[in-house]
């Protein structure tokens, strides 16, 4: 396999990060887009897509719900990256010069105290990593940008302060793709199934095709349901479950999700990575 792995955003991104301490010695490969980045792997140009999915603040990616069950791509493992954002500036910047700091919409909206605390206008531009580039393009004392500590090391920025999120517990999960499924052994403990359904447009047929799961003992940990194509009556879930998909129980409920359903489609079993047992039950 190749060891390249791509991302959406430029060098230096929350996506970066996370090839780099999921994937460590892997090449990483800077994306404009999602789709862009499923590409490179369809093409061969990248072994593994590193692809957000939720965070612990923002929710869910749409992005990524839509596009990935026809991508053609498996879910071969997880990954979750704590977010620690770091205000950034130019040298010669302190905290007293600036007036304002630029970063994507969601990361602005997660550290609103230290813009309030030091009267930052704050600047929306498209990702994280792109304002610091743009940051240190542009210099000057009164620019600062909201980004990851590599954003500083690879746009030669300084750290004015660490950890300025308002929430210690912001964390993002990604999905890790491959062009093929790639199973862990059957009986390889704390594993995770991802797949995605359509239920049969029938009175109770979600409570019906959700049965089997509890009646098996499957601990279902996701449920997403979104539209399709704009239909307010076509509607696809996305669901996580703990297991193996061959594992006779999860296997079981699965034929029964399907007897209810007008489609289902495993996109991965992958292990599940140590977060979750360090935050189960917390």
């Amino acid at each position: 396999m190749t060891r390249l792995i791509a991302f959406q955003g430029l060098p230096g991104a929350y996506s970066d990060l996370a090839c780099r301490a999921a994937y460590p010695g892997w090449e990483t490969l800077p994306c404009p887009s999602f789709e862009a980045a499923m590409d490179a792997v369809r093409s061969g140009e990248a072994g593994l897509a590193m692809l957000p999915c939720e965070n612990s603040l923002a929710g869910r990616v749409p992005d990524i719900h839509r596009l990935l069950p026809d991508s053609g791509l498996s879910v071969v493992g997880e990954h979750f990256e704590r977010v620690e954002h770091c205000l950034l500036a130019p040298k010669g910047a302190t905290l007293a010069t600036l007036k304002r700091a630029h970063s994507h919409p969601v990361a602005l909206g997660q550290v609103r105290r230290i813009l309030k605390e030091l009267h930052l206008e704050a600047v929306i531009e498209a990702d994280t990593a792109g304002a610091a580039h743009l940051i240190a393009e542009r210099g000057g004392v009164e620019d600062a940008a909201i980004a990851s500590a590599l954003a500083a090391e690879i746009y030669g920025l300084e750290i004015l302060r660490r950890n300025v999120e308002d929430a210690a517990h912001n964390t993002t999960r990604f999905y890790v793709c491959a062009p093929a499924a790639a199973a862990p052994p059957l009986g390889t403990p704390d594993c995770v199934t991802s797949f995605v359904f359509r239920v049969r447009n029938i009175p109770a047929a979600l409570y019906k095709a959700l049965g089997g799961f509890a009646t098996n003992g499957v601990n279902m940990t996701k449920l997403e349901s979104y539209m399709l194509d704009g239909e307010f009556t076509a509607t696809q879930f996305l669901a996580d479950v703990d297991g193996h998909a061959e594992e006779p129980a999860l296997r079981q409920a699965l034929e029964e999700l399907e007897f209810f359903s007008r489609e289902v489609r495993v996109l991965g079993t992958y292990p599940a990575h140590p977060y979750r047992r360090e935050h189960r039950g917390s």
